[in-house]
């Protein structure tokens, strides 16, 4: 249950202890793949300040700790986890989300046990005017729904290392304009609502209540309805069935999933309640839906509220 997921990272959490003394200090288990882009692979990265940027596939063991190094420390994560380890806190790392550790600051970040599975990418701006942001934010983990984009962009740079020199110039571009945009969404609460659905879009399967919404979201769950209301026209709980069917429509457009399966991928254990839900918002049966969408390829899909 995602309510015992949720109980579980925190008493992993508290395995770990803030710390006072730090050392520099770097491992990678056998099963961890690390790629870097530096100046010299995308010399594109020197006009933005850039020092360096790579993207990580860890497993079974990696750790960074550092007592202070001479540019700042952004993570983007994608799936899996971390911890971050501070003087004053320790806190979860979690998908979507950004990690900030401006120049000059000790730290250590690790996989969280509870996963042993990190994928995210690193970003090494230099402490200059261009990136001051970073060191007005702090140390902060904090809500980002950019991080698969961020994963793409850099993806893309490193396919292009020794390419064409225009292309990789419009990609740092865009990589820099979605950094330097999440300086003003910080603290915009509408943002985390939408990096929030954009979480649960991909984690369906997992049993979402308000109140597990609210807590991801950092907000209370009166907050979480209003900004739901306004940004989709429904409360959270109808926006995330609305997901679900939208989902299942697509599912159920070829044979290959069951009806159950599809029920079990979308988060319902019993698949009378998926179809009595399905029935509902679309107006037929999930088979009934599947038998017109396959006989009749031109029947149009139902639209749900945004």
């Amino acid at each position: 249950m995602f309510k015992n997921r949720q109980n579980l990272c925190k008493s992993v959490i508290e395995q770990f202890n803030s710390k006072t003394e730090w050392v520099d200090e770097v491992y990678l288990s056998e099963h961890c793949d690390e790629r870097f882009l530096s100046a010299s692979d995308v010399p594109e990265f020197a006009a933005e300040d850039i020092f360096m940027a790579g993207m990580a596939n860890l497993l079974d063991g990696y750790h960074v700790e550092r007592k202070g190094v001479d540019v700042h420390t952004i993570l983007f994560t994608i799936e899996g986890g971390g911890v971050l380890i501070t003087k004053t806190e320790v806190l979860a790392i979690e998908p979507y989300s950004i990690v900030v550790l401006p120049a000059n600051t000790s730290f250590r970040f690790e996989i969280n046990p509870q996963y042993n599975h990190w994928r995210m990418i690193w970003f090494l701006p230099k402490p200059t005017q261009r990136w001051t942001m970073f060191a007005k934010i702090g140390q902060k983990v904090l809500p980002f729904n950019g991080c698969e984009r961020i994963w793409a962009l850099i993806t893309l740079l490193y396919v292009e290392i020794g390419g064409r020199s225009s292309y990789r110039k419009l990609l740092v571009s865009e990589l820099c304009r979605l950094i330097t945009g999440f300086e003003s969404q910080t603290n915009d609460s509408t943002v985390r609502v939408q990096a929030l659905f954009s979480q649960i879009e991909g984690q369906l399967h997992l049993p979402w209540t308000v109140k597990d919404m609210a807590t991801k979201a950092y907000l209370s769950e009166e907050q979480l309805s209003r900004i739901s209301k306004q940004l989709y026209g429904v409360s959270p709980r109808a926006r995330l069935i609305n997901l679900r069917m939208e989902k299942a429509c697509d599912l159920l457009e070829n044979n290959d999933w069951s009806v159950s399966m599809i029920a079990e991928r979308l988060g319902y254990r019993d698949p009378f309640n998926f179809t009595h839900r399905f029935t509902k918002q679309v107006g037929c049966s999930p088979s009934a839906y599947r038998k017109q969408k396959l006989t009749r390829p031109t029947f149009d899909k139902p639209t749900f509220d945004k």
